[in-house]
């Protein structure tokens, strides 16, 4: 049974002026979702449907490479039916909506600016709407710590003191077929508390008081190779959140919370509404009680951060507010203003949270969150502590207050760290200066972001010949750890993710297409880079866990991206077809 027919929708308060693509409507009428009426409300569904979802068997469907030993309940034939049926009623509109990325780009690159939408100032506008009440679990979230789904990490963060834990298959997680499976098994336990785990005689259990679980399923772009749904691969983000709530939505209700996610790269608010439609559609078909998911938005695109209201309003019933996506913010804002040769950025280090275009973000963010009541996260301190140093661990802890008290007096109402460690220093900046909560009483009305503001690309500072080799080191050691199966890697003191290589990449191509210099007079092109490539390949290459081949793949794979016309999207997109399984599969003709 496909979902083929029109989406019925009901008309909101702003009318909808021309998108730059035409929105198409994409599922059928027993596709649970309808859009707010003109007091700006969105129906809930009834807690039980009467909806046939029996005839959606897994016909059609195919899995390349075994099932992990020991996650076969994870993968059964109904959790499959239920994947199906999310690929059937939402793939067609989540491949128009990353085709339109590509119409926004080409946009940009004719030198069309980014602004506020004028088809939904009305949304912008309106001061009476509100997000939903904060989940049980999620009115005081201070301390964040995230990190990927293997077993040992799962334990160690939901005990490590936090508020929360964001288990991550995104950007700290490499996927291969058994990080992504296990990771759902891991999970599974967890949100059960039966989850342990053994090493070297050393017992991990759970605690009883831990930290709430909120899962991060890859972004859009990203695909399930290893699924395949009527010739296609799925998508990585159904792949993820369908697993995640067909088995633990009503568990974790029984347990007094709710299936908590955090959604990553959204570049539109379509995509946020395209996100709204798909919990409308699993409550109905898990038969789960009606306003328990809530969905955090990571801002971490340069579009998205004219669209932060609208984002909101399209989830609004689902929604648990915006984090500043810092890393890969930078990252987006350099892809996206390519065609800018005002653009180019200083080393990586220079581009702080301090200067201008990332300040007029988090203001923005902050005040627009508390507008609506929902929660305004901070970012990752990405800083791990430096063992038989205590002089340079007190530094690294230094760095962190610093960051964290710098959020908190702005307004957040909690913040990212990325080891258990840190989780003390930014508990106790967040209790000494943010005694509720959260803090949406500071609506922050002193902000006035114009929209210029925001795609500033103005940074001081030089690049240097030690910044351009700390980028080819980093964009070397994350990727060939990558395709080894470790999204999460430590290098120079900092846990870094995905991100960190985006940024690198994108810096390394845009100092070359442009023609620049070191401010010691080093030309940087592709010639006088490989040299540099080659050493720090060598270094790479004698780390644990990274074969040679895998740092040869990564070499030849960040030199052909800054001898690009234009880098391309996604490193993690690029690279997938060397993990198991990874090749993509094409339908003839499409």
């Amino acid at each position: 049974m496909h979902c083929t027919a029109a989406l019925l929708r009901l008309k909101t308060a702003a009318p909808r002026a021309p998108l730059l693509f035409p929105v198409s409507l994409y599922c059928s009428p027993s596709c649970p979702s309808t859009r707010s009426n003109s007091t700006f409300t969105t129906p809930s569904l009834p807690a039980n449907p009467t909806i046939n979802f029996s005839t959606m068997a897994p016909a059609g469907v195919q899995l390349t490479l075994p099932i992990p030993q020991g996650a076969e309940h994870i993968l059964s034939d109904d959790a499959l039916a239920f994947l199906a049926v999310l690929h059937r009623c939402f793939n067609k509109k989540r491949l128009e909506l990353l085709d339109n990325r590509k119409k926004v780009q080409a946009e940009l690159d004719k030198g069309k600016p980014l602004g506020f939408l004028p088809e939904t100032k009305a949304i912008r506008e309106a001061p009476s709407w509100q997000c939903a009440p904060a989940a049980p679990g999620l009115q005081d979230r201070r301390v964040e710590i995230t990190g990927p789904t293997d077993r040992k990490m799962v334990i160690n963060a939901l005990n490590s003191g936090a508020k929360t834990f964001m288990a991550d298959f995104e950007d700290s997680n490499s996927p291969t077929w058994s990080n992504m499976v296990l990771g759902q098994l891991n999970l599974y336990d967890a949100v059960r508390n039966q989850i342990d785990f053994e090493t070297n005689g050393k017992q991990y259990k759970l605690k009883e008081n831990h930290a709430v679980l909120l899962v991060r399923p890859r972004g859009w772009h990203l695909e399930e190779t290893r699924m395949i749904v009527d010739g296609q691969a799925m998508s990585g983000s159904l792949f993820d959140f369908g697993l995640y709530f067909y088995h633990n939505a009503l568990e974790t209700v029984k347990r007094g919370f709710g299936p908590y996610f955090y959604l990553p790269k959204m570049e539109h608010h379509l995509e946020a509404r395209l996100w709204n439609d798909v919990f409308n559609l699993a409550t109905a078909y898990c038969k789960t009680p009606t306003g328990i998911i809530r969905g955090t938005v990571l801002i971490e695109t340069l579009p998205a951060a004219y669209q932060m209201e609208e984002i909101l309003f399209e989830l609004k019933e689902h929604s648990s507010g915006l984090n500043c996506g810092r890393w890969d913010y930078i990252f987006s804002f350099i892809k996206r203003q390519r065609a800018l040769k005002s653009a180019v950025f200083p080393d990586r280090t220079d581009v702080t949270m301090t200067v201008p275009f990332m300040n007029a973000y988090v203001q923005l963010l902050i005040q627009t969150c508390h507008k609506r009541k929902v929660a305004a996260m901070g970012g990752m301190s990405a800083q791990i502590p430096i063992k038989n140093d205590p002089a340079a661990n007190e530094a690294v802890n230094n760095k962190v207050r610093a960051d964290k008290l710098r959020e908190v007096t702005a307004g957040h109402d909690g913040t990212w760290v990325a080891h258990p460690a840190l989780v003390p220093i930014a508990m106790e900046v967040f209790d000494k200066h943010m005694k509720g909560p959260n803090q949406y009483y500071n609506r922050r009305e002193d902000v006035n972001v114009a929209a210029k503001m925001i795609s500033d690309p103005k940074v001081p500072g030089a690049i240097t010949d030690q910044g351009v080799r700390e980028n080819i080191a980093a964009a070397l050691s994350y990727c060939a750890a990558w395709i080894s199966g470790n999204g999460c890697v430590p290098i120079n003191n900092l846990m870094e993710d995905a991100a960190t290589a985006e940024i690198a990449r994108v810096q390394l191509w845009q100092w070359n297409h442009y023609g620049k210099s070191t401010d010691s007079g080093k030309k940087i092109n592709v010639q006088n880079l490989k040299p540099i490539f080659e050493e720090e390949a060598a270094k790479v290459a004698k780390l644990p866990g990274i074969s040679a081949k895998h740092v040869q793949i990564a070499k030849d794979y960040m030199l052909s991206q800054v001898a690009a016309n234009y880098p391309s999207e996604f490193l993690t997109s690029d690279l997938q077809c060397h993990l198991d399984g990874g090749a993509v599969p094409r339908k003839a003709g499409l």
